[in-house]
Formats: structure tokens, sequence, C-alpha cells
């Protein structure tokens, strides 16, 4: 008989098992309590993107009549609304991670990471619960699916990647600097529309615009020398070093192909990487004051 890592006692896993055993639950425990005292429970994780794509929709095709982004304009949308707030949900959350749990925190043994994982994990499985929403909008509206959407994954991870890395940097420092948690608030309003989300980034001053794929974009250049003014260090080049940017993409190009640039995809997960072991860092130098602190 084959014994697995489910059947095992607690003291018996391996010390990841153990972590990832307690991350599940932790995980488990934050949506239970989110949900378990409202009436529409699930339901909230695709009312609140479903609102805010009818709000910008309206204002950018009905109002004034946009010249950026992708037609279906309300796909083009979701694409990326709904991954943002992922990120912005996590982050936010990460500000209060420690002073929420002070007492379950100082009294278990559980490495001090998981308070940050934890976020980062249930509002990822909220966003992929809300990923229905854009099925019934990419249907409605007759967007096309591509080999593209192969690159979803790739996308999640790399965001898992920044999420975690921007949570374990912020969770520690708001312990000590508690007006680092309204900053941060005032950051991601900041972060939104510096964010290729109700534009594309080809829309950025330096890109080619609408009309042109990212892959052709040095071939059209090329072909028209008086587009390529400003291409060098302009705004389409430092959108780059948000690794939101290259991540929009990836998720993109899913119905809209053009969308994809490899270029912006490498310095994301470069990107990603770096402020990863920069939140490492900063969470192992801060960690024994923090348990001090609260």
């Amino acid at each position: 008989m084959t014994t697995t890592s489910a059947d095992l006692r607690p003291a018996q896993r391996t010390r990841s098992a153990r972590y990832r055993h307690s991350l599940w639950l932790l995980t488990v425990r934050d949506l239970r309590v989110r949900y378990s005292t409202s009436a529409l429970g699930y339901l909230w994780s695709i009312l609140d993107p479903l609102v805010m794509s009818a709000i910008y929709w309206f204002v950018f095709t009905v109002i004034f009549h946009r010249s950026v982004g992708e037609n279906p304009y309300i796909v083009f949308l979701l694409t990326a609304l709904l991954p943002w707030m992922w990120f912005n949900g996590a982050v936010s959350d990460s500000t209060r991670a420690f002073l929420r749990e002070a007492k379950l925190i100082r009294s278990t043994m559980i490495p001090r990471t998981i308070w940050v994982n934890r976020i980062v994990a249930s509002k990822g499985i909220e966003f992929l619960l809300s990923l229905p929403v854009l099925a019934i909008f990419a249907i409605a509206t007759g967007a096309h699916v591509n080999v593209d959407i192969l690159l979803f994954p790739l996308a999640i991870l790399i965001q898992v990647v920044l999420t975690v890395g921007v949570g374990l940097i912020v969770a520690p420092l708001v312990v000590f600097f508690r007006d680092l948690e309204r900053a941060v608030k005032l950051a991601l309003r900041f972060l939104f529309y510096a964010s290729p989300i109700i534009y594309s980034a080809r829309d950025l001053p330096g890109g080619c615009g609408p009309g042109v794929a990212a892959k052709n974009c040095a071939a059209h250049l090329a072909a028209h020398p008086g587009t390529a003014t400003d291409t060098l260090f302009s705004l389409h080049f430092w959108s780059a070093f948000n690794p939101l940017t290259g991540i929009f993409s990836l998720y993109r190009s899913a119905f809209f192909p053009e969308e994809l640039d490899w270029y912006l995809v490498i310095v994301a997960a470069l990107m990603s990487l770096v402020l990863l072991g920069v939140g490492w860092l900063v969470f192992k130098r801060f960690e024994r004051d923090v348990l001090k602190e609260i």
C-alpha cells in the first residue's frame, strides 16, 4: 500500500510539504472568512471587475471615442484589469499582513513568509475565479482566441514572482513605518494609470501604435524612419521597467497576438526576479525585529 504525503502526520512530512499544507489551509481560511459573512460570496470576485470594466468601457468608447487599445475593447480591458486587481489587492493587503495576525504569528513556528504568500495565493484564486467573466465577454463579442493563450501560465508565474517580491518588501516595513500603508495605496493608484491597462504599451510614445504588431515594430520603424524619432529612451522603452507591462502583454496576446512583445516580457521577468531577491533580503533583515515590534 502506497503512502502519500497527505496520509502522513504533520511531523512526518517534509518541511516543504508542511509549508505547502499550511499555506493551503491559511489560503482557504482567508477565502472563507472573506465570503462567509457576504450574501453574494463568490459573486463579488466577479462583480467588482465587471463594474470597473463597464465604467471604463462606457467612458472610453461612448464618451471619449478612444483612439487607444484594441477591439473588442471590453476584452482588451479585462485581460489587464483582472490581473491588475490581483496585484493591487495582494499588495494592499500585504501592508497589514503582520499587523492583522499579530497574535497568531507570535504563537506559531510557521515560516513568516507564509503570511505574505497566503495573501498572494488567495488573491490569485480570486483572479482565477473571475476568468469566466473574461470568457463570457470574449464569446459575446466574438473575440478570437489564438495559440498564445498557452502563455497564460507563464504570465501567472511571472506575476506570482513579482507580487510575492513586492509583498515581502512592504509587509515588514509597514510594521515600522505605519505611514507607508497610505503611501503604498497612493503608489498603487499612480501605478494603475502608469501601467497599460486602459491603453496598450504600443500606444506610448516610441511604440508602433495601433495596427502594427509588436514583433513587426522594428521592421516598421526601419521602413518608416520618420516614426522612429523618440524610440530610444521613450515612454515605451521605460515602460518595460514596470513589470506589469510585460505581464499584461502576455495575458492580452491570447486574444490580441499583436500585443505580444518579448522585449517587455523578458524585462518583466528579470525585474520580477530582482524584486523577489530584494524582497527576500528585506524580509530576512527585518524578520526578528518585526516579531519584537508586533
